[in-house]
């Protein structure tokens, strides 16, 4: 299923106008997802990751935000060459998106029938009845219960599992070739989360859709994401295929991260190590790399040039000069080693 690549982000750079001065949102992203892949993108909040979702989409505030230089290669074309026109038709149809917070996302004075219908009236050219049929057929794929019923409620009678579900619906309307998950579980209960990502992994892999995961939730990424991209400072930092990445980190922010995880597999007592600092002021990132002020691993050379983004291994990245060091330790057991980690983290959710 797992096929060629469907969307490809070449040196994105996205800035932000504050009354502080310019914001470093997103700093030469490189990226890409195949079709039929689940792809996660992981980092701390701030580090880019929904601003790169957004990018994709072309929904930044025109007002603020500024597209700098890049490249957003979607199905053989480039997203931000495309007039408004070609990019409406692209959004929902072809591109979906799930957000944050489905309270704020779902129109509140409009009901859910109108807000799943418009889209397949719009994009698929669907009569008002048969627009009707379809949204109660989604409705039911996504595990609403009366679904004919619930086409005629407002969002406010909904509880938040089901909005979710509902926004997950409207996603799935048109068949689209690429969804983007912005943190699609962070206002729900554990047992919530479970199941709307269930819902939208499941689909799919059965529908044959590509998926980015936005989240900074390591236990939903090593049970459900084929592939991982690290984000720290506006940019990735590491890219690998998930169980690579988990049992091999090749970027001191990502070994940090997994070592801040609970595991069941180590004892109750153990302390967990944080990542120390803070990071980064976007609005003034350092010289050299951003996480060397944080890493442990740092050398001067860290500090006076940005890494580029080396080879590590197969389809492995990492963008740090001391990544062979951190391999070294790892193989000679001076940190942590993760072994099975996906299993054990994922057992955690």
């Amino acid at each position: 299923m797992v096929d060629k690549e469907l969307l490809t982000v070449r040196s994105l750079t996205v800035t932000f106008k504050s009354e502080s001065g310019v914001v470093n949102a997103v700093n030469g992203v490189n990226l890409s997802v195949r079709r039929g892949e689940i792809a996660a993108l992981v980092g701390e909040s701030g580090s880019g990751k929904t601003v790169t979702a957004l990018a994709v989409m072309r929904l930044l505030p025109r007002a603020t935000a500024a597209i700098k230089s890049g490249e957003v290669w979607f199905d053989g074309r480039d997203l931000l060459r495309l007039d408004e026109g070609h990019i409406r038709a692209i959004r929902g149809r072809e591109i979906a998106m799930v957000f944050q917070e489905p309270m704020t996302s779902l129109n509140p004075v409009m009901t859910i029938g109108v807000q799943l219908t418009e889209s397949l009236k719009r994009h698929l050219g669907l009569s008002s009845r048969a627009a009707t049929e379809r949204a109660a057929e989604l409705l039911t794929m996504v595990g609403l219960s009366d679904a004919r019923r619930r086409l005629s409620d407002y969002p406010h009678r909904l509880s938040g599992g089901m909005r979710q579900r509902v926004m997950v619906a409207i996603a799935m309307a048109c068949e689209p070739k690429l969804i983007l998950a912005d943190e699609p579980t962070t206002a729900l209960d554990v047992t919530i989360q479970a199941q709307v990502l269930e819902l939208i992994t499941s689909l799919a892999r059965r529908l044959g859709v590509a998926v980015v995961l936005i989240t900074h939730n390591l236990g939903i990424v090593a049970r459900y994401a084929d592939r991982v991209h690290v984000m720290y400072a506006g940019r990735v930092v590491e890219s690998a295929a998930a169980k690579p990445l988990y049992s091999q980190p090749m970027h001191p922010y990502t070994l940090g991260l997994l070592r801040s995880v609970p595991r069941l597999d180590r004892v109750r007592r153990e302390v967990l190590v944080g990542i120390e600092g803070n990071p980064p002021d976007m609005l003034s990132l350092p010289s050299g790399c951003a996480f060397a002020p944080r890493c442990s691993y740092a050398t001067e050379h860290c500090g006076a040039e940005v890494p580029p983004v080396f080879n590590v291994g197969s389809a492995h990245e990492s963008a740090c000069f001391e990544w062979e060091r951190v391999q070294a330790d790892l193989r000679g057991g001076q940190t942590e080693n993760h072994g099975n980690v996906p299993d054990t983290i994922a057992a955690n959710q």
